[in-house]
């Protein structure tokens, strides 16, 4: 039976991680179109997390109150470092990205994820490696393939590989205020997924401190709207950006805050306490596979052979990483199996005695 639970719980987080890739992939290609019509980020930030409390904040009071008792002052400084570092960093550095991107590149460099969650991991002392143990060597290998693969694909474009399916773009990105830097771009998304990596690892280390994934979420978009209010007393202070019309910004300010800092941060809080981190990470090559059909179609993207082989790199030591963390997980359930026996047995002995 508890085999049978485990294979459910294992199934119920995959599906919820692809819904989640999903989400991501979406909000990706809006954020993009959105920028280019004008919408300013810190709005966005601000918007987004008002629209996420609103939604998360009677459910977690609802659900969790119970728990309300466990919350210290330490407990909620590591949530307000959290949501500084896994949110509010990340969100601006990762959407300055975008403006010099595509949302294509910042879905593919997302497969570096997984390994870099694994290295923070490693340097905490949360992870474990022995050279002489087959799943430790393909985690490492994983993590540099990763590495590289980065490197190759913010480096190297070369030629154009695939045309895109279409002549003309059906949706025009191209931010007239904004010139392409693909180095730049790639460089701060990739930072944006450093810092992602290591908030993953502090949400575990809160998560099993504080089990109310509601309320943890609840309270890092409080600390993500106050310090984002603060940033816009200094960067947003014309009235007029403020102002948001009928049209697709106001639609990117709700999916973002409904789909996103709501009911995504809710989900891969879940995920990420029945699985772990790098299990909720081993999804994200379903992202760029969206997001490239759909702006090849829609913004005639071109793919170069530089972005290619960088995205095969990735995804091998993404796999690489996943199946060393399989391993893991079968040695660690059967280690547990068989001291469960061993202390049966004994139990039985002192009966007889």
């Amino acid at each position: 039976m508890e085999s049978s639970s485990s294979t459910i719980s294992s199934y119920s987080v995959a599906i919820a991680m692809v819904l989640v890739q999903f989400a991501y992939g979406g909000s990706n290609i809006l954020v993009k179109v959105s920028f280019n019509e004008g919408l300013n980020q810190i709005v966005l930030v601000v918007y987004r997390h008002v629209i996420a409390i609103l939604m998360l904040g009677p459910f977690a009071f609802a659900l969790e109150r119970k728990q309300l008792h466990l919350l210290s002052f330490s407990l909620m400084a590591k949530i307000f470092v959290l949501a500084l570092i896994g949110t509010t960093i990340l969100l601006h550095v990762f959407y300055i990205g975008l403006h010099y991107t595509s949302a294509t590149v910042a879905s593919a460099l997302n497969n570096a994820l997984p390994s870099f969650t694994f290295l923070m991991a490693f340097l905490l002392g949360m992870e474990k490696v022995r050279i002489s143990r087959a799943r430790s060597r393909a985690k490492l290998a994983g993590t540099f393939l990763c590495i590289a693969g980065s490197l190759v694909f913010t480096f190297w474009k070369g030629h154009y590989l695939l045309k895109s399916f279409t002549e003309r773009p059906l949706i025009n990105i191209n931010a007239p205020h904004v010139k392409e830097n693909w180095i730049k771009g790639c460089g701060l998304i990739l930072v944006g997924y450093t810092v992602w990596s290591v908030s993953l690892i502090l949400q575990t280390m809160i998560i099993k401190v504080y089990p109310a994934p509601l309320s943890i979420n609840t309270l890092i978009c409080f600390f993500v709207l106050l310090q984002n209010i603060v940033l816009a007393m200094f960067f947003a202070r014309d009235p007029s950006i403020w102002k948001v019309d009928w049209n697709i910004n106001l639609v990117t300010n709700f999916y973002c805050g409904i789909v996103n800092s709501a009911i995504v941060y809710y989900i891969q809080s879940w995920c990420i306490s029945k699985k772990g981190p790098v299990f909720a990470a081993m999804f994200s090559p379903l992202q760029v596979v969206i997001v490239g059909i759909f702006s090849a179609v829609a913004f005639a993207e071109q793919f170069h052979v530089g972005s290619m082989v960088g995205s095969v790199f990735v995804i091998v030591g993404l796999y690489c990483v996943v199946w060393g963390k399989k391993m893991d997980t079968l040695v660690d359930e059967n280690t547990d199996v068989d001291e469960e026996l061993e202390l049966g047995s004994s139990e039985k002995v002192v009966e007889i005695s």
